[in-house]
């Protein structure tokens, strides 16, 4: 008897076992691609909050810019919309008794109209809320909690009749870890007798609760550059504490389309000085609101600032 060697499958069974591993690689690719939705929001599941961190190298930048160039500079704030990046803001009331305590409750939903559940931990919170009116006024820097159905809350005051806007500025966490910086706008309203008041000229300084609040710096439309902050008190510099992982933060909202940045500072103090990095999107009027601490209290100075 001669060795026939080991038998050949015949072009059938070839055939056969190429069919069957198609079959099962589109059954495996079917079921990875259905656990991301279009956006890559995760949704339905137990709150999430991961720390926000920036790719290392990365400078002290805006947040809330809804567009940016390849260098990572604002050509547009961000706030401007309802809906960005496949996310938008639902409050679920939108009016208030102006001088009345009310409470805020709103939804941040994703393509699918779902609620959204897992959030970044950025700057200590996972969701930043800046209420504003229209004129400029009433800044108030507040911090909601979620229910587990996604429902954020705020106990919310509007002081004085008007139109007012809120900003949502958070990060969301996708399935694989992915975070997407995002700032939606929405407007409340108290109704009442609005009366809007002027916007103040522009200065470089002002006073807060016996803080002398200064800043240096030439902001230019599209360029980045940077302004610092210095804050006396009667002795002279003030002993600036950490606030939400900052020694400040800093809000520009643009007169006319209220468009938000919201800029964060260097780590540490320069020559006992906050130190931001701003880039303003184009010419025109900003509002600035700049939160820092000192004996465990929050307090907020505003300066106007005109771009050319």
């Amino acid at each position: 008897m001669t060795d026939q060697g080991p038998a050949e499958p015949d072009r059938s069974t070839i055939r056969l076992a190429l069919v069957v591993g198609g079959l099962v690689l589109a059954v495996l690719l079917g079921f990875g691609l259905g656990r991301l939705n279009d956006n890559g929001a995760v949704t339905g599941s137990p709150s999430l909050a991961a720390e926000h961190t920036d790719p290392p190298g990365v400078a002290p930048h805006n947040h809330g810019s809804a567009t940016t160039t390849d260098q990572g500079a604002a050509t547009e704030p961000g706030g401007l919309a309802v809906s960005s990046a496949g996310f938008t803001v639902v409050p679920l009331a939108t009016e208030f008794a102006a001088g009345r305590p009310g409470q805020l409750r709103f939804q941040v939903r994703d393509a699918q109209r779902r609620p959204v559940t897992r959030f970044a931990i950025v700057h200590d919170k996972p969701m930043h809320l800046i209420v504003v009116r229209r004129d400029l006024t009433g800044y108030q820097h507040l911090h909601p909690t979620m229910a587990a159905d996604g429902t954020w809350s705020v106990p919310l005051t509007l002081a004085q009749p008007g139109l007012w806007r809120a900003y949502a500025d958070f990060t969301v966490v996708a399935d694989n870890g992915a975070q997407t910086a995002v700032t939606l706008g929405t407007d409340l309203v108290a109704p009442g007798d609005y009366r809007p008041r002027p916007l103040p000229g522009p200065t470089t300084s002002t006073t807060v609760d016996g803080f002398t609040v200064g800043y240096q710096g030439t902001p230019q439309a599209g360029t980045t550059v940077p302004l610092t902050f210095r804050v006396d008190g009667a002795g002279g510099a003030a002993p600036l504490e950490r606030y939400l992982g900052a020694y400040g933060h800093l809000v520009a909202l643009r007169e006319g389309d209220l468009g938000y940045l919201h800029v964060h500072p260097e780590t540490e103090l320069v020559d006992g000085q906050i130190r931001f990095w701003l880039t303003t999107p184009g010419p025109g009027r900003y509002r600035l609101y700049l939160d820092f601490q000192v004996n465990a209290e929050v307090r907020t100075a505003e300066f106007t600032l005109t771009v050319p």
